[in-house]
């Protein structure tokens, strides 16, 4: 067997075992079916993990595609990273009891200070209450990007596909999709910190661990593919393949590989054990007491 078909047999198997790992823990939480409003957001955020998988191997598939083609795949995983953040912080909602749409928030949670930090201090006040107005704005910024990241895929795909995508557009664009995509992590992150104790017994940091994970290892060993490349580290020794398409093709290997890993930690951080009968039942016993 040569060396591409080595790859593509270590990929087939690894999309496999991120298939497994994923189709395990769905099956799960279907068995266990307790809590719907929790349970959904909880499968959306898991899918995560086999869909980069799935749609890295397809982009392996066709090493010789076009720029087009690869901007399609990767503005499916990119989409769907936004979809997930957004489901992250409503499962996080659901946890805590919160419901914006009836206008529903706790009284012990209500006037909680927000300590914001550089740069948010720049439009926002360093310390402000918690009440329903701040509750909709950490919501608004994590859905903004659900809202910005497909037009601006959309956008680049057309401008690739007629011709017209100079690099000051291409650079623009990343930088709205970065600026975007930190406001709805950073909306998270203050999240967390305002209801780190209350969230405590839901391993919220494991769960917001593989989400920004799998962000973080894509978005910055394409960072460095790129560096690469531009030094001339990573060459192509084919005529009828440039470095450009090496660099996509190593960048689909390692989210194959990865996912793997991510799908296997996802049995923890997403375990259906709190919905199983005697979980429930644990819980249930707890409030009485309480």
């Amino acid at each position: 067997m040569n060396p591409e078909q080595l790859t593509l047999l270590g990929s087939t198997f690894c999309v496999m075992l991120t298939m497994h790992f994923t189709v395990q823990l769905l099956s799960e939480h279907i068995m266990s079916w307790r809590n719907p409003k929790e349970q959904k957001a909880i499968l959306v955020i898991i899918l995560m993990a086999p869909l980069y998988a799935v749609d890295s191997f397809v982009g392996l598939l066709d090493l010789c595609g076009s720029k087009p083609f690869f901007t399609f795949l990767d503005s499916i995983k990119e989409c769907y990273e936004a979809l997930v953040i957004a489901k992250f912080l409503a499962l996080m909602y659901s946890y805590l009891n919160i419901s914006m749409s009836k206008n529903i928030v706790p009284d012990e949670i209500k006037g909680r200070e927000i300590h914001h930090s550089f740069p948010m201090t720049l439009i926002q006040p360093r310390i402000v209450r918690l009440n329903h107005h701040n509750l909709k704005l950490l919501k608004h910024w994590t859905w903004q990007f659900v809202v910005i990241r497909p037009i601006c895929s959309i956008l680049m795909i057309i401008l690739q596909l007629i011709g017209v995508y100079p690099s000051w557009v291409s650079w623009t664009i990343t930088i709205i999709l970065n600026i975007s995509v930190s406001l709805a992590l950073y909306s998270l992150v203050l999240f967390y910190h305002v209801f780190a104790k209350e969230l405590k017994p839901h391993s919220p940091l494991a769960k917001f661990l593989c989400i920004k994970g799998i962000v973080f290892f894509c978005f910055w060993q394409g960072v460095v593919l790129d560096i690469l490349v531009a030094m001339g580290v990573i060459r192509s020794k084919h005529f009828w393949l440039d470095a450009e398409h090496i660099e996509e093709a190593l960048q689909n290997v390692l989210v194959c590989v990865e996912m793997v890993f991510f799908s296997a930690i996802q049995q923890y951080a997403y375990s259906a054990a709190p919905y199983s009968d005697d979980e429930a039942s644990d819980v249930k016993l707890t409030k009485k007491k309480e």
